[in-house]
């Protein structure tokens, strides 16, 4: 037995008397007529009144439908007609452009039309480089603001990005200081070499950061920064 594809129903209505008349239920009527010739099976519908003029504010019903396409897997969208979606074509774009990401086909019934499907419309062309030219300006103000927080921090501290230094964290304030005693150079003595202070940390059973054992390069290392 063959299985059917599944889809999802949304209707939208922007005024009062849609919402009051017959928007809903001719909306409806078209979208199970074209699911029965294109043999889909409907497994939910999704609904909003729309009577302001800001297209994404209040969308219950279609942030439920978005939530239920990302958790159920099903790819196809049943509208009555293109301007059901939205009626603000840039808006139209947007909201097409996150169900071409979720991998999702929306058809208007009344045309059957694949409304995800990449066009000639050099108006739709237009606004998707528009919107994807905003989306880059916008990573790149990103990418900005990010190196000059970085750049006052490091002017703040002398560093920004990578592990803490050794000393920084609890607890390793002592070694740290440890470390420097050894390093000094005795009166009328030698400096001790990494190697011999590695050992003698480890003699007094004082680990790394990590818990292992010293080692003349990890002492190097941090007597390199000091």
């Amino acid at each position: 037995m063959t299985t059917r594809a599944t889809a999802l129903a949304y209707l939208r209505v922007s005024g009062k008397g849609q919402v009051g008349g017959h928007g809903f239920t001719r909306q409806r009527q078209a979208i199970q007529q074209y699911a029965r010739s294109a043999k889909l099976d409907l497994v939910a519908e999704y609904k909003d009144a729309k009577s302001g003029t800001k297209e994404l504010a209040d969308r219950a019903g279609l942030a439920a439908l978005l939530d239920h396409l990302q958790s159920d897997g099903v790819k196809v969208v049943l509208v009555e007609r293109a301007d059901r979606l939205a009626r603000d074509l840039m808006v139209s774009e947007v909201l097409l452009g996150q169900f071409r990401d979720l991998g999702v086909t929306v058809i208007a019934a009344d045309s059957g039309t694949d409304l995800t499907v990449g066009d000639n419309d050099p108006t739709r062309k237009l606004i998707r480089q528009v919107l994807g030219a905003v989306a880059e300006f916008d990573k790149s103000v990103i990418v900005l603001k990010l190196r000059a927080a970085r750049d006052r921090i490091r002017r703040q501290t002398g560093r920004c990005e990578g592990p803490k230094p050794f000393g920084d964290k609890p607890g390793e304030a002592d070694t740290l200081a440890r470390i420097r005693q050894l390093r000094r150079k005795p009166r009328g003595g030698k400096r001790l070499s990494v190697a011999k202070i590695a050992d003698r940390l480890n003699a007094e059973g004082r680990p790394t950061r990590g818990g292992n054992p010293w080692k003349p390069g990890s002492v190097y290392a941090i007597l390199k920064r000091l």
